[in-house]
C-alpha cells in the first residue's frame, strides 16, 4: 500500500517533508502541536518554502527531519495550515547527522563524545543496528550498561511512536485518541490492543465498550471471552452510576443489562454462568464490591459507608443538649429579634434552638419558607450565646473564624454570603482542593471551626459528601440546609433525601410560606408544582409571572422577543436568564445561545472575537464555567463575562487567549482551555441550581419530553426572584408536572445509617470524586 494512503477508508493523503523552524504551541497533556516547518519536499501545490503543521504529536526537535501525512486546510485567520493525521521522523543518514541526533536532548546521558564513539564503532547505520540488536552497544568502550539500556529504551520509544500511530490509524483511531493510547502504554500500546483491546475501556477516556468491542471482534475474540465479559460488566456498572446516579445495581439488573450489551453487537447468546464467573474475578481483583446481592463500584460503597460512619460519630456528641438553659436562649433570641427588626415564626424559633442544641440538624423547606432567615438567626445567636465576634478581622491564623459557611457552587456560596454578611465558600475551597493533587483536608488533617452550615445539600453527591464529612473534627456542630423537592445531585447518590428518610438526624421542615404573603405568585406556583398540580389560572398573566403559548418551532423567536423587551425596560443581560433542559434541537440550549448572543452581544468591528469550533466568543459575552479550576478560584457552574481577547500574534505565548471576569476575579484561558466554558445566555436547569436570577425565562415544549420531570420544572421555577416567563405548550408543562421522577436512585446510605455497622474499614480515598464531579447524566444523551 502507498505510504501516503490513509488506513482509514484508503483515502490518499498529501505529505510534507521538512525540518522544524519553531514550535508555536505544544500541549504537554494531549500533545496538540502547532509548528512551522521548512519544506524540503512535498506534493502540496505551494510556492512557499515554509508551512504551519498542526495535529497531535510529540514535541518536535530543531534540526530533525520529519515527514507529515495529512491534508491542507484554510484557516480563516491563520491562512493555510497542514492538518497532520500521522507522521514519521526520518532517521539521519550522514555521520554528522547521527552524532547530532544521538547527542540531542532526546537521549539523556549521551553527550557528543559518546555519540561519536558509537558512530565510530557501529557506523552511519548505528541507529538501525541498535534497534534490531541492542547487544551491539557492548562493542562501544566505556559505555555503561545503564546508559546503554537507557539509550535503547529511548530510541525504541521515539522510533516506536510512528509504528504505533500507523497501526492505530488502521484500527480506526484518529490522531488524538491514538496519542492518548500511546501516552498510556508507550511502546506496549499495540501489544495491549492485540492481547486485550477491552483494557482501553478502563484506561482511556473517550473509548467506550462498543469501540473496544469492534476491535475485539476483528481480532477474533470469542463473544464469551473473559476480557469481554469483564469490560461489559464494568461498563454497565459505571454508566448506570454516572448516568442515573445509582450507588449500586442488583446482581439481577447487572446480569440483564450486561447480557443485553454483549448481545447487541455479536447477536450471540451470553450465558449467566460466564458473567457470574467474571463477576467473581472482578470481586477478587477488588474492582467491584458485592454485598447482599448488590454490586457496587468500590469508591461509591466506601463513600456511603464513610458518610454514615462520620455522621454516627458526630451524632454521638452529647455536650450540646443542655449547654444553654431555655430561659437564656429565649432572652438572647428576643434581643436578636429586636436588633434585627424581625419576628421569628414558631417553626423558625424551633429550628434555631434545635440547631444550637444538637450536634447535627437538617433544615429543609421550599422557596419562601425562610431558610435563609433561619441560617442568619443561627449564626447571630451562636455568636451571642458563645460570646464570640462575627468580624473575621478579629481572628488570626492560630485562632480561626469559628463559623464555616459553605455551598456546592460559587454562586450558591455568594448568595449565602450576601444573606449572612459573612464569608462563605464552596465545599471544594473549604477542603482546599488542588485539582489532580486532591484535597488537603481529610480525616488526618480536618478543617478548623466550631459551627458548619452547608447550604444547597441536594446538590451534593456521595463522593463530595464523603470528602466533606471525613474532614470534619468530631466536636463540630453541623447544620445541613436544602430543598428536598429540587433535583438530586448530578453525581451519584441522593444524600439529602437519604438523610431525611433515615431520621438519623434531628430535622426541621419549614412549611409556612412568607414571600407568598407579599404577593409572590411564583412561590405559589412552585408549591402547586411540588404537589404535582398547576393552578387553575395558569394561563392568566400575573404581575410577576406569565405564560406565552407557542409551538416548538416558535420558541427561539418568542424567547428573543421576551429578552428584547426586558432590555428595553432597563434590565441587563446579567438579570435575564433563559433555562432549558436539553442542549440539542430547535428549542435547545445551543440554538438559544446562538440566537441570544446576536441579541445581547452582536458582532461589531469594535469587538474582538475568536472562533472555536462552531462557536464564536467575543468581548462582552456571558459565559459559564463547566469544570472546577481551583487554582484560579473558579468552579463548575460559575458565570462570568469575557472582558478581553488576545490574538496569538500579540503575546509571547503565541496563542489566542480569552480573559474572563468572574465577579472581578479575572482568569486567562488559552485555546486548549476553551472547552471549559460555554455561552450562558441560556443554560441547563441543572447548572442553574444554587442560583437565583431577577428574570427567568423557561421554555417548555413536548420535544423536551424525555427530560420533563416535576423536580426539574420545580427547580427551574424556583430560580426566579422577581419575574418568571414560561413559554411553549401548556400540555407539555402539565405532563411534566404530573410526571414524578420515576428514575429513583438506588442507594444504601439510609440502610447504613439505620444499621450503624461499620466493621468494614473505609479506605482512604484522597480524591475519589476527581474527574466525576463535572460529569452529568445529560452529557450522555
Amino acid at each position: 500500500m502507498d505510504e501516503r494512503t490513509s488506513l482509514i477508508g484508503q483515502e490518499e493523503l498529501s505529505y510534507i517533508k521538512g525540518t522544524l523552524i519553531v514550535t508555536i504551541f505544544h500541549n504537554d497533556e494531549n500533545l496538540y502541536n502547532v509548528s512551522r516547518i521548512r519544506i524540503q519536499e512535498t506534493d502540496v501545490a505551494t510556492e512557499e518554502n515554509e508551512m504551519a503543521v498542526t495535529g497531535y504529536f510529540p514535541r518536535l526537535h530543531e534540526g530533525e527531519t520529519y515527514t507529515f501525512y495529512g491534508r491542507l486546510k484554510e484557516h480563516q485567520r491563520f491562512g493555510r495550515q497542514f492538518n497532520v493525521e500521522r507522521f514519521k521522523k526520518e532517521l539521519p543518514q550522514s555521520r554528522q547527522g547521527v552524532i547530532q541526533y544521538l547527542s540531542s536532548d532526546l537521549f539523556h546521558g549521551i553527550g557528543k563524545k559518546t555519540a561519536e564513539k558509537i558512530v565510530d564503532i557501529l557506523g552511519e547505520n548505528a541507529i538501525y543496528k541498535i534497534l534490531h540488536d541492542s547487544s551491539v552497544l557492548k562493542q562501544v568502550p566505556k559505555l555503561s550498561e545503564e546508559k546503554a539500556e537507557s539509550l535503547v529504551q529511548q530510541l525504541r520509544e521515539h522510533e516506536g511512536l510512528e509504528e504505533v500511530m500507523v497501526q492505530l490509524s488502521g484500527h480506526g483511531f484518529g490522531p488524538q485518541l491514538s496519542m492518548k493510547i500511546f501516552q498510556a502504554y508507550k511502546n506496549e500500546a499495540l501489544q495491549v490492543i492485540r492481547e486485550n483491546p477491552y483494557q482501553l475501556v478502563e484506561d482511556i477516556q473517550g473509548i467506550g465498550f462498543n469501540r473496544a468491542d469492534e476491535l475485539g471482534k476483528k481480532l477474533g475474540m470469542a463473544s464469551n471471552h473473559p476480557d469481554r465479559m469483564r469490560a461489559g460488566i464494568l461498563y454497565v456498572l459505571e454508566q448506570e452510576c454516572v448516568q442515573l446516579g445509582h450507588i449500586y445495581l442488583t446482581i439481577e439488573q447487572l446480569f440483564e443489562q450486561t447480557a443485553a450489551l454483549l448481545h447487541q453487537s455479536r447477536h450471540e447468546p451470553i450465558s449467566e454462568l460466564d458473567i457470574t464467573r467474571e463477576l467473581e474475578n472482578l470481586k477478587a481483583d477488588k474492582k467491584v464490591k458485592l454485598v447482599e446481592e448488590k454490586v457496587y463500584i468500590p469508591s461509591l460503597y466506601y463513600a456511603e459507608k464513610g458518610v454514615a460512619k462520620a455522621i454516627d460519630k458526630l451524632m454521638a456528641q452529647t455536650q450540646y443538649e443542655n449547654q444553654f438553659p431555655e430561659s437564656e436562649f429565649l432572652l438572647a433570641l428576643g434581643e436578636l429579634e429586636e436588633r434585627l427588626g424581625v419576628q421569628y415564626a414558631p417553626s423558625q424559633k424551633e429550628a434555631i434552638q434545635k440547631a444550637l442544641m444538637s450536634p447535627m440538624m437538617l433544615l429543609t423547606g421550599g422557596p419562601g419558607t425562610g431558610k435563609t432567615t433561619v441560617i442568619k438567626g443561627i449564626v447571630e445567636l451562636y455568636a451571642e450565646l458563645h460570646g464570640c465576634s462575627l468580624n473575621p478581622k478579629d481572628y488570626k491564623k492560630d485562632n480561626p473564624f469559628p463559623v464555616l459557611l459553605v455551598a456546592p457552587t460559587g454562586r450558591a456560596a455568594k448568595r449565602m454570603s450576601e444573606a449572612t454578611e459573612l464569608p462563605a465558600v464552596t465545599i471544594h475551597r473549604l477542603l482546599k482542593w488542588n485539582g489532580q493533587e486532591g484535597f488537603e483536608h481529610d480525616e488526618e488533617h480536618p478543617v478548623q471551626g466550631k459551627l458548619l452550615i452547608v447550604d444547597e445539600v441536594s446538590m451534593v453527591d456521595i463522593w463530595l459528601a464523603h470528602q466533606l464529612f471525613k474532614s470534619l473534627p468530631s466536636d463540630l456542630q453541623v447544620i445541613l440546609v436544602g430543598d428536598e423537592d429540587q433535583l438530586p445531585s448530578v453525581g451519584p447518590g441522593q444524600v439529602l433525601k437519604d438523610l431525611l428518610q433515615s431520621k438519623a438526624i434531628p430535622t426541621i421542615r419549614l412549611t409556612d410560606v412568607y414571600r407568598q404573603k407579599d404577593g409572590s405568585s411564583i412561590i405559589e406556583l412552585a408549591h402547586f408544582i411540588k404537589n404535582g398540580q398547576l393552578p387553575g389560572d395558569m394561563a392568566t398573566p400575573k404581575p410577576d409571572r406569565s405564560f406565552i403559548k407557542c409551538q416548538s418551532h416558535h420558541i427561539t423567536d418568542v424567547v428573543q422577543q421576551v429578552c428584547a423587551s426586558a432590555l428595553k425596560k432597563g434590565y441587563s443581560v446579567k438579570d435575564i436568564q433563559v433555562l432549558a433542559p436539553m442542549y440539542k434541537g430547535n428549542a435547545g440550549i445551543d440554538r438559544l445561545n446562538a440566537v441570544l448572543q446576536e441579541l445581547f452581544n452582536p458582532a461589531s468591528e469594535k469587538k474582538r472575537e475568536i472562533k472555536y469550533g462552531d462557536v464564536t466568543y467575543r468581548v462582552g459575552d456571558k459565559v459559564l464555567q463547566l469544570v472546577n479550576q481551583p487554582e484560579s478560584n473558579v468552579f463548575n457552574g460559575d458565570m462570568g463575562e469575557i472582558v478581553s481577547v488576545f490574538y496569538a500574534k500579540e503575546n509571547t505565548e503565541k496563542q489566542d487567549m480569552l480573559v474572563i471576569s468572574f465577579d472581578g476575579n479575572e482568569v486567562t484561558y488559552t485555546k486548549q482551555d476553551f472547552g471549559q466554558i460555554t455561552h450562558a445566555y441560556c443554560c441547563s436547569i441543572h447548572k442553574s441550581q444554587g442560583s437565583e436570577f431577577p428574570i427567568v425565562i423557561l421554555p417548555i415544549v413536548k420535544s423536551y419530553y424525555r427530560m420533563l420531570r416535576r423536580n426539574l420544572i420545580y427547580t427551574a421555577v424556583t430560580r426566579s426572584k422577581k419575574f418568571l416567563i414560561l413559554c411553549g405548550e401548556e400540555e407539555a408543562l402539565r405532563l411534566g408536572v404530573k410526571r414524578h421522577d420515576d428514575a429513583s436512585r438506588q442507594t444504601t446510605l439510609m440502610e447504613m445509617l439505620a444499621d450503624r455497622q461499620f466493621e468494614d474499614e473505609v479506605p482512604f480515598m484522597k480524591d475519589a470524586n476527581i474527574g466525576m464531579e463535572n460529569v452529568t447524566p445529560y452529557d450522555f444523551l
